[in-house]
């Protein structure tokens, strides 16, 4: 039932016009997919740097705030570039993606990132917790 509904919403996408200019017109696609593999390579390069340094495997003798300072801000204007691509492209070939379970694969992969990464932080904000907690207790 998800399939026929996947596949009825596909070939109404791909009738709109806008699916259709973009099919329609050769270099848009490949010109959205290059946008797109660039954004792609410049998150994953900025945050594998970042964590690199988290973990003291490179730059050690920078301040992880300036290796952050460095990094992060490249990160939230590359997330809605690969937004915007990445919608395009689909709008551009619905089937492509909207009925390819690799596609899904990489929608999961990316909200368990996403879940990781929060589940990260929260950890972090507990080993904080906890350190200065130590303070107000009492051992044994």
């Amino acid at each position: 039932m998800l399939a026929a509904a996947l596949s009825e919403f596909s070939k109404w996408l791909a009738a709109t016009p806008l699916s259709h200019t973009i099919q329609t017109i050769g270099w848009i696609i490949p010109t959205l997919q290059t946008i797109h593999i660039l954004g792609v390579a410049a998150l994953f390069s900025s945050a594998i740097l970042v964590d690199l340094r988290v973990l003291r495997l490179i730059q050690r003798d920078v301040p992880l705030a300036e290796v952050a300072r460095r990094f992060l801000p490249v990160i939230w204007p590359v997330v809605v570039i690969l937004l915007l691509t990445g919608s395009l492209l689909i709008i551009g070939e619905p089937r492509r993606s909207l009925l390819n379970a690799t596609f899904y694969l990489k929608m999961t992969l990316l909200v368990v990132g996403q879940v990781v990464a929060t589940a990260s932080i929260l950890v972090w904000c507990g080993v904080l917790f906890a350190g200065r907690w130590i303070a107000y207790t009492q051992a044994g």
